[in-house]
Formats: structure tokens, sequence, C-alpha cells
């Protein structure tokens, strides 16, 4: 079939379904019975000759039409529950999937945190007056301190709270955003914050205060740590992409990585909210180390658990079955 044809053959059946989601909008019980039956006939019509049009006309604008058409079908069709669906599905399965289909970014995003911690730390044991006038003045409180309770009432908590996790989410789409300067941007903030927690770390212990820094960070330090490390490696998956696009261009390896790295980054945001009401309500108000341990490795468990149990097996799976 000649493009003209196609064209004058299915154009009245795409102005008819335009026009009955627009009558719909966001709620297709607006329409009779007939006409939902009619909007379904039609969604599944346009969505037959977009294949159509992918496969024989794959450079021309009709495509692109017909893919916001059928987009727009889809949500309405299928409503709610379908979406509901989805996002059960991705916090049960995809998102820990895809982490595990990326696992080597992620060892990648530990070692670019871990390594300049450990570096830093032991700098810090070794010269505590160099390390703290290299460190921002507010995190030299550790080597003063005698409490984690900060003093804040209920509301006072919550400020707190409010801002560690919007903090926390900016540093981790940040990172995530930063995979675009093929992965050196996100090398570099992880690597400088992973410095910043290791010198902090030798200044707390050459002070004599581990423990305090302990209480004050165990709790939701390592869930927190956990998400920094999940959105840099989905920036290094990002740079890995344009540096190693296969046969693809660089610039299809790109749009193709960008999609799950976004979806990894975004599905992560729960997780950095649940760190920053962690510290705001738990680190802060004086528990002491054992208590905010123990919290801190029951999040961290759950979040690698998860990882382990419905990204990395399933994964592991699929491969022994693919080798066979």
């Amino acid at each position: 079939m000649k493009l003209p044809a196609f064209l004058d053959e299915r154009r009245a059946d795409w102005q008819r379904l335009e026009l009955l989601l627009k009558s719909a909008g966001r709620r297709p019980e607006r329409l009779p019975p007939a006409d939902l039956r009619e909007l379904a006939r039609l969604y599944r019509a346009a969505a037959a000759d977009l294949a159509t049009a992918r496969r024989r006309f794959p450079t021309d604008p009709v495509v692109r039409e017909l893919e916001l058409l059928v987009g727009r079908g889809r949500g309405l069709v299928y409503e709610r529950a379908a979406r509901r669906a989805n996002l059960i599905d991705l916090f049960a399965d995809r998102y820990w999937l895809l982490l595990a289909e990326r696992a080597g970014p992620l060892a990648l995003a530990a070692a670019v945190l871990l390594v300049p911690g450990l570096l830093a730390g032991m700098w810090a044991s070794a010269d505590p007056e160099t390390m703290a006038d290299l460190l921002p003045v507010e995190f030299l409180w550790v080597t003063e301190a005698e409490s984690t309770d900060q003093g804040f009432g209920p509301l006072g908590l919550a400020g707190f709270s409010t801002y560690v996790f919007v903090n926390n989410i900016r540093v981790t789409l940040v990172a995530f955003v930063l995979g675009i300067t093929a992965g050196l941007g996100t090398a570099w903030l992880v690597g400088y914050n992973g410095f910043l927690l290791g010198g902090v770390t030798g200044l707390a212990i050459s002070a004599g205060n581990g423990d305090l820094l302990g209480a004050a960070v165990l709790a939701h330090g390592v869930l927190e740590l956990s998400c920094i490390v999940v959105g840099a490696g989905a920036g290094f998956s990002l740079g890995r992409a344009m540096l190693r696009p296969g046969q693809a261009t660089r610039r299809a390896a790109l749009r193709n990585e960008a999609v799950p790295a976004l979806v990894i980054a975004g599905a992560t945001l729960p997780w950095l909210v649940a760190a920053g009401l962690v510290e705001g309500f738990v680190s802060r108000i004086g528990l002491g180390t054992l208590p905010t341990a123990v919290v801190g490795l029951t999040l961290g468990a759950a979040f690698w658990g998860l990882f382990y149990w419905r990204g990395w097996l399933p994964q592991s799976r699929a491969r022994r079955l693919a080798a066979r």
C-alpha cells in the first residue's frame, strides 16, 4: 500500500478516534455505551495502523501522529486499573530487574563512593588538623558534639526531615543527570561525597566521637548511601551507553538507555523519602548507637534483600535458561 492510499483510507477513523478522546477527556464513563465500544474498536485499529506505518513509512510524520494518538487512547482504554497494576509491577519487580541488569554500573558507583571515603578516613585519622581545614565548617560538629539530640520539637523534626530528603533527592538526581557527561560528572559528585563522609568519620574517631557519629548517621545512612549508589549507577549506565554504543549510534544508544535509567532514578525517590524521615525522626533524637544501627541495618537489608530476591535471582535464572 502506498502512503497516500493509506492516509486516505484510514484518516477518517483517526479523526473519529481523536473526537471521542476529546469528548471523554479523562473520564471515559462520560461516553455512552455505543461510543465506548467504538472507542475501543478505533483504538485497536489505530494501534494496528501504527505498526503498519512504522514498518512501511518509518520516516513519515504520520508515525509520530499515530504514536501520540495511540498513546492517548491507551491511557483511556485501559484506564486506572492498568496504571495501578503498572505501578505495582514497577516497585515489585521491574525496578529490581533494571538494577540487576546494571550490576556493573552499580558496583562502579559503590567503588567511586567508598574508595575516596576510605582514603579520606585514613587521612583524617593520621592528620585530623589538615582534614578539618579541608572539610566544610558545618561538618566539624563531630569533633565537639556530645549528643545527637538536636532539641527539636515535632514541627522542628518534620521541617528538618523535609530538608534532608529534599537534599538527598537532589544529590541522587544530579548524580543521575550528570551521566550525560559520559559519567565524569557523576564520578566527581559521588567521589566528593565519599570524601566528605570518610573525612568526617575519621575526624569523629580521632576526637573520640565515633559512637556519636554512628548514632547520628547509621539509622538513615545505609539506605541513603544505597540510594545515592543507585542514582549514580543509573548515571554511569548513561555514560556507558555514550562510550560503548555497540552496533547502534551514540544517540540511539543513549535514547534506549535513558528511559530505564530515568525509571530507576524515579523509583528510588520513595526510598530517599524514607531515609529522610528516618534521619529526621530517629537519628536526631538521641537514641544511641545500637538502636540506630538496628534501624539502619534493617532498612539496608530490606533494600538489598529485595534487589537480590526480585532482581538478581530472576535474572540469574533467565541467564541459565538462555544458556541451555
